[in-house]
């Protein structure tokens, strides 16, 4: 179901917006809109332009909870506070914490420079010369680096007897090998090419160190550790200041939050240009219930007045969407959001998918014991995990119950439980001209022929609702093709049954007068809209295109009525996966069943074709049905306060 909105312009002193939205607005579930755009009668409308004064002193306040939440133990809601002692709590966070967060970020650089130096001396460590000495070498030129495994094995095998090159290996594992090479200052040109062409990496040593590799390495990793005590004394200092404060600051954040949130509604607000009064302007749309409840609340201030638009259809935006479901369909508004929220004035097909999805995955997926399997497995996971997708498995699950039963089939087992209705692979339909015919492929093209009437007849009822009379009228989807399917499908069951209900009157009436209505659909709906020029592009363009859109009519119909058979083609291939498992286990050869074979085949079918069951469900839902009636084009709708507080 749809929520009903209701459109509210708020008005009142501009100076009075902030109490109106702390002691009304944020109270109730309200989507602004943007009133410069929105109202265009109303004069000379100026947006307001004001910098949110909380805006600074609430990220300030909230970089604190981010990296120190833990510490903050106090949630603040038992501590009231006013605007003014949440910032000068603030201001005093930043006189105490300010110095104490500097130094940190300057420590953590010195400690980020280290460890990078670290890092790169590392792989040197078994070097036992003095860093000093080789870096400062005038007549030979060095290279600190790294080589891939295979290559420094080749350079060593072919290229080393070669080269005026000495090499010293300092590290390896599986991957690299890091080594220091040197080399004659007139010779560094065509070495350091050798070593390219080798892939050799080099690593750039700073010039500061004293000592060997392992001693620089150890002073570095001295200094390391003197930087992380230094911050875990700033961070004990932070601690204690957040943990004696605690109240305080929650308290603050909470305040600052609700200021900076409320102040910032002033972005869909506008406000009057007057030199003795002006009025601040909010509006936007809130549940009907709500709206009333607001009203009736305002209705003794003297400062706030408030208006109803009764016709949005005056309106510059349409109304937005909230979707309101409960019990087995609550699950099912998942797919919906999938393919879009149904517009304002749309019907909500929620309920449609429900039963049409659980019925379609029940035929395509008729087996009572495993079907107890879904409806348990799903409602557990839907009570304790609150998923969706379980909920809607599990009312799925209640129906393969329904068609096991139907179609006699328990865990594989044809023969436990006598069919209520028929055996998939069993049962044949004699059909004119067609010859035998399984009997669940027939119903399962007669049950899409009902469904494409029954979703033509939505999309009337949606197209009235939206006051589109040539949708309504002369649609593939309308009253002409719902003439022309209908009749065609009243035909054929007809020929069928035996009986020929075909005359020409019958061809003429509700044949060829609904093709022509949908041929002509372009002029018909020109006419009713008023339009001057009927025919667009010109009539050699109109009749050729109109050729070819009628064919992909025809054409869509079959096809789409086609499409169904897949429900009867899955109930029978189900049947006959679950008779490979049978046979496996041996339970058709009249010996011993193998049990663990029977489960684990079991588990097998029901996890694989049940996922590919309900995505072809679902394709049948979004492809066959949604859009013959449903454009799933409507706007969420997001109340302010609720909505940004999430956000942040």
């Amino acid at each position: 179901m749809i929520q009903k909105m209701t459109f509210l312009t708020v008005t009142g002193p501009r100076d009075d917006i902030d109490r109106v939205t702390e002691k009304y607005i944020k109270k109730y579930e309200f989507q602004p809109e943007n009133a410069v755009t929105e109202i265009k009668n109303a004069g000379q409308l100026t947006p307001f332009a004001e910098e949110n004064p909380y805006k600074k002193e609430t990220e300030d306040i909230a970089s604190v909870f981010k990296d120190f939440g833990n510490i903050i133990t106090e949630d603040g809601k038992g501590k009231e506070s006013t605007i003014e002692e949440a910032v000068d709590t603030v201001k005093d966070l930043r006189a105490e914490l300010n110095d104490l967060f500097v130094k940190k970020t300057e420590l953590r650089k010195k400690e980020e420079e280290y460890t990078i130096s670290y890092k790169k001396i590392l792989p040197f460590r078994d070097m036992d010369y003095d860093l000093s000495k080789i870096l400062h070498f005038q007549n030979v030129k060095f290279s600190f680096g790294r080589m891939p495994c295979e290559y420094y094995t080749k350079f060593m095998e072919y290229a080393y007897p070669d080269t005026d090159v000495l090499v010293f290996e300092c590290r390896r594992d599986s991957e690299f090998v890091w080594l220091v090479y040197f080399t004659p200052r007139q010779c560094e040109d065509k070495t350091d090419a050798v070593f390219a062409s080798m892939y050799f990496e080099k690593v750039f040593i700073p010039d500061e160190y004293i000592g060997s590799p392992g001693d620089a390495i150890e002073s570095l990793h001295l200094k390391i550790k003197e930087i992380q005590e230094e911050i875990f004394t700033i961070d004990m200092k932070v601690a204690s200041y957040l943990q004696d404060h605690s109240a305080d600051i929650s308290a603050a954040l909470h305040k600052l939050k609700d200021y900076s949130l409320n102040f910032d509604i002033r972005k869909y607000a506008a406000y009057t240009k007057n030199s003795v009064h002006s009025f601040y302007i909010l509006c936007g749309w809130m549940p009907e219930e709500e709206a009333s409840r607001f009203i009736e609340e305002i209705k003794d201030d003297e400062k706030v007045f408030c208006f109803v638009e009764d016709d949005i259809k005056k309106l510059g935006t349409k109304p937005p969407t909230r979707l309101i479901h409960k019990g087995i369909l609550k699950p099912f508004e998942m797919f919906t959001r999938m393919y879009g929220l149904p517009a304002y004035n749309e019907m909500d097909p929620t309920p449609v998918l429900a039963l049409t999805y659980s019925v379609f995955f029940g035929f395509m997926f008729g087996d009572l014991g495993q079907g107890a399997l879904l409806f348990v497995g799903g409602l557990l996971l839907y009570k304790l995990k609150k998923l969706n997708l379980a909920g809607i498995i599990s009312l799925c699950g209640v129906f393969s119950m329904v068609f096991g039963v139907l179609f006699g089939s328990v865990f594989g087992f044809e023969d436990l439980l006598s069919a209520a209705w028929l055996k998939p692979q069993e049962a044949m339909t004699n059909l004119p001209f067609i010859g035998n015919l399984n009997t669940v492929f027939a119903v399962a093209v007669l049950i899409g022929m009902i469904v494409i009437i029954f979703t033509m007849i939505l999309n009337i009822i949606n197209a009235a609702k939206a006051g589109d009379k040539g949708r309504m009228l002369f649609d593939t989807n309308g009253v002409a093709g719902l003439v022309f399917y209908s009749s065609l499908v009243a035909a054929i069951i007809s020929f069928m049954a035996g009986k020929n209900i075909v005359s020409g009157l019958f061809i003429v009436i509700l044949f060829l007068v609904p093709l022509a209505v949908i041929f002509f659909k372009e002029p018909l709906e020109n006419a009713i809209s008023g339009k001057k020029e009927l025919i667009e592009g010109g009539v050699g363009m109109f009749i050729t295109q109109g050729i070819f859109e009628l064919f992909e009519v025809m054409l869509s119909f079959f096809s789409n009525t086609l499409s169904f058979v897949r429900i009867g083609a899955f109930a029978v291939s189900h049947a006959a996966m679950m008779g490979v498992v049978m046979m496996l286990a041996g339970a058709e050869n009249g010996g011993n069943i193998n049990i663990i074979a029977v489960i684990l085949g079991n588990l097998f079918v029901c996890g694989m074709e049940g996922l590919i069951v309900g995505i072809q469900v679902l394709r049948l839902e979004y492809y066959e049905l949604f859009s013959r009636f449903y454009s799933g084009s409507g706007r969420e709708f997001c109340p302010y306060g609720k909505t940004e507080k999430k956000k942040a």
